[in-house]
């Protein structure tokens, strides 16, 4: 059975555009609540260490430099089929491939700046949203 719960980031290519507030009605509108929402700016140590599966990868220095280059909003999100329905909200990682409607058609720069994040998996949403929430904070 799917979860009900997601996680999401709007990364700094969109939040520096002034899209955030934009990204979080389509959010809304879709039917998703948010549970908890912070702005904040990661550090290096703190992408490292949430992009840590791809640190082997050969894009892992500019993803680093990218993610710590300005603000970010994280979020946790929940509806019915959170995760699978938030991916389709979102799109495809290369906005060019992604369905008209979809936040990244709309705000995505490029494949690098793909303006949000969500989760692949419950087990995923999970662990992205409680390294950057508390339980207390998401109930």
């Amino acid at each position: 059975m799917a979860g009900t719960k997601t996680f999401t980031m709007i990364k700094p290519d969109a939040t520096g555009a002034g899209h955030t507030g934009k990204i979080i009605d389509r959010i809304i509108g879709a039917g998703f609540s948010l549970k908890a929402m912070k702005l904040t700016q990661l550090t290096r140590e703190d992408a490292e260490s949430f992009y840590a599966v791809h640190r082997e990868r050969p894009f892992f220095g500019e993803l680093v430099e990218y993610m710590t280059s300005g603000p970010i909003v994280a979020a946790i999100l929940e509806k019915d089929n959170a995760v699978e329905d938030f991916r389709t909200l979102i799109g495809a990682t290369n906005p060019a491939e992604a369905a008209e409607g979809t936040i990244r058609k709309e705000f995505a720069e490029s494949i690098a700046a793909n303006a949000v994040h969500g989760s692949d998996s419950d087990e995923n949403a999970a662990i992205e949203g409680a390294f950057f929430f508390s339980t207390r904070e998401t109930v």
